[in-house]
């Protein structure tokens, strides 16, 4: 018998609760606002969405180069479309989240020798349909600069990586004699203006910060912007990239001092290192049972988890963090199993070329779109439930036709005083272990036909052979886990 593998790390007899995030990402924002009851219908609470301020240049990357905060202005959409999109999901109960950006600038020496912001060309465009600009203005006086060279730190490279006070004071640079992202610094004008920017975006309604680049800000900056009134009624998640949790370098330096000198959450890469360790040709899932408890994992309250952002495929330092498509839809499972964590879910537009991530937020989409399916280069063959505790969102398991599947699984074993719910259980014959060989399997995780607050009861597909079998998994309440057989391995 072939049972799907879940982990549910969670409080004894608690129930797991998980409001999931949609990262639209790179998504425009009409899209955003004509997909709004899909998103809704698949349990999304929260959107986030492209950066909202003025940038230029078709690429994904140019989002994340601000010029003016003053108006909302991009290839994405402006002011009035992000305003729609904010309604449209308000309407339907689904929260907007903004990327926002306070630690640099638009690169751009390539057009002008000058730090002053947005410069005198952009001003132009503005005085040239001054109707326009007038009527998608968020703040400030559009006949002037609002940035100078006065505002900027030194023009240096970072070199040394593992410098604090470089990271976060020198430019981000690509080599070769760029001149990098002009490096804001933060005074109390600077601060002002990005703190107005924020009260802009939370009177159209926006419900969450994401501080992209967050390693790179001094924390007196960062404290200095997100005040008592400005993080009032939102949540603030920033942007920590590390290789893994406590004892890693990136940890120590930079996560471990914003957590401690902060109230905000992060994204949790000691929890994605962690499930990426666990799912290796040599991993074991008892490293799944309680991360947290060796630091490998952040505090629930505080962690945004996921298992990819869109740093990890779209730049060639992180690709390292991509997870086997199997592996990330069980990475799924577990993270909207568990007890603490807010879920994101990664969806885009093939900006990276992988074609695995297109209408990744409904896979009910891309199992009727031929189209999709083609450009995917997969025809998947089941969906992982999208109602475990509080609405998953729907996740694809397997592969065209009879494609193998990976069986994975470690025996846990029966360990009396840890939190475990729901262990993986693979063939009862096949026993426990490491990752085992591929099979010739489909495997389907079905919803529920009534949802359950207390438990999620999945139903598990085995198609081969003509034969069809089918088991109730429940998970939501602590179930002692089956002991490993014998012949096959030893428990832990």
């Amino acid at each position: 018998r072939l049972c799907a593998l879940f982990l549910l790390s969670s409080m004894a007899a608690g129930n797991a609760h998980a409001d999931a995030v949609l990262h639209a990402f790179n998504w425009r924002y009409a899209d955003v606002e004509a997909r709004a009851a899909t998103i809704q219908a698949a349990g999304y609470k929260a959107v986030l969405v492209a950066p909202a301020y003025k940038s230029a240049g078709s690429q994904w990357w140019a989002r994340y180069q601000p010029q003016d905060y003053r108006v909302i202005h991009h290839p994405l959409g402006d002011t009035n479309a992000f305003r729609n999109m904010v309604n449209a999901l308000k309407t339907r109960g689904v929260d907007v989240y903004a990327d926002i950006l306070m630690n640099h600038m638009a690169n751009e020496s390539a057009q002008r020798s000058d730090l002053n912001y947005p410069g005198s060309a952009i001003l132009g465009l503005y005085s040239g349909n001054t109707g326009y600009y007038s009527g998608i203005r968020l703040f400030g006086n559009l006949g002037f600069n609002y940035f100078s060279s006065t505002d900027f730190g030194e023009a240096r490279c970072i070199g040394d990586y593992n410098d604090v006070f470089q990271v976060q004071n020198w430019r981000l640079c690509g080599g070769a004699g760029d001149a990098g992202l002009p490096d804001l610094k933060g005074t109390s004008y600077v601060i002002s203006q990005q703190q107005e920017y924020l009260r802009q975006l939370k009177t159209i309604g926006v419900k969450g910060f994401r501080i992209d680049a967050a390693k790179h800000m001094p924390l007196s900056h960062m404290n200095g912007v997100l005040t008592a009134d400005i993080k009032s009624g939102v949540y603030v998640f920033g942007e920590i990239i590390t290789g893994g949790g406590a004892g890693s370098s990136e940890y120590d330096r930079f996560l471990q001092p914003y957590l401690q000198n902060t109230d905000h959450a992060a994204y949790d890469f000691p929890l994605q290192t962690s499930i990426r360790s666990a799912f290796s040709l040599n991993g074991s899932m008892s490293n799944l049972v309680d991360p947290g408890a060796y630091g490998q994992a952040l505090v629930g309250s505080r962690a945004l988890t996921f298992t990819v952002t869109h740093d990890i495929p779209n730049n060639s330092g992180f690709r390292y963090a991509i997870m086997d498509p199997t592996d990330e839809t069980l990475g799924y499972a577990y993270l909207f199993g568990r007890n603490g964590g807010k879920p994101m879910v990664y969806s885009d537009n093939n900006e990276s070329g992988d074609n695995r991530w297109v209408n990744a937020y409904d896979q009910r989409h891309q199992r009727h779109d031929p189209v999709s399916q083609q450009r995917a280069g997969q025809r998947y063959a089941g969906a992982v439930a999208r109602q475990l505790p509080h609405h998953l969102p729907s996740r694809q398991l397997g592969h065209r036709g009879h494609q193998q599947v990976r069986q994975y699984g470690q025996c846990i074993g029966e360990h009396e005083q840890q939190r475990v719910v729901v262990v993986q259980q693979l063939h009862r014959h096949a026993g426990f272990g490491q990752r085992r060989q591929y099979q010739q399997r489909q495997l389907h995780v079905q919803p529920p036909a009534a949802r359950r607050q207390d438990v999620a009861a999945l139903t598990v597909t085995h198609e081969s052979s003509g034969r069809l079998r089918r088991r109730p998994l429940g998970l939501g309440h602590a179930k002692r886990p089956q002991r490993c057989p014998k012949t096959r391995c030893s428990a832990r």
